[in-house]
């Protein structure tokens, strides 16, 4: 598998909580997870693919960390590399729930990385995400709030579908 770097902004811990899962099932090493608010956006470029994560806040905003990082990696040229987004968050905030997911796709779009790991939002329930695109997810959402059962097989096939992806 190619090198994998994974970079998470995390509030409450649930994100990096995530992001760490993520990393156990596709093999990635603990040394290769990174929190966004001691990493340098320059650290990118150690890596051929670019798993980012963070949740939703308030009305429908990037977590803080992520939110400073992506700034910075919007000024770097990532083509060649692969990348892919996963978000935590709520769907009782239905009209912005992990949009995150789709900010974060939007504001690295630029940067002519190669984006992978589109998903399903099968069971949730919202009005309105900003991480949807007709139908499809645009990457991985999560809702350890109020569907914290369905995290570990919701990883599980993000995962699985990320492996058949990665060149």
């Amino acid at each position: 598998m190619k090198k994998t770097g994974i970079f998470y902004g995390s509030t409450t811990g649930t994100t990096k909580d995530v992001a760490y899962e993520i990393a156990k099932t596709l093999g990635v090493a603990e040394a290769d997870v990174h929190n966004v608010a001691e990493t340098a956006p320059s650290a990118v470029a150690d890596y051929d693919v670019l798993i980012f994560g963070a949740s939703t806040w308030g009305a429908g905003d990037l977590q803080e960390d992520m939110d400073t990082f992506i700034d910075g990696v919007q000024a770097l040229d990532l083509r060649g590399k692969e990348v892919a987004v996963f978000g935590c968050g709520d769907e009782s905030m239905s009209d912005t729930f992990c949009n995150s997911v789709g900010e974060m796709y939007h504001r690295l779009h630029p940067t002519h990385a190669e984006f992978i790991g589109r998903f399903y939002n099968d069971g949730y329930e919202y009005k309105h995400s900003d991480s949807d695109f007709k139908g499809l997810v645009l990457g991985l959402c999560i809702d350890n709030v109020n569907r914290p059962d369905e995290t570990p097989a919701r990883i599980k096939e993000w995962c699985d579908e990320l492996k058949k992806e990665i060149c």
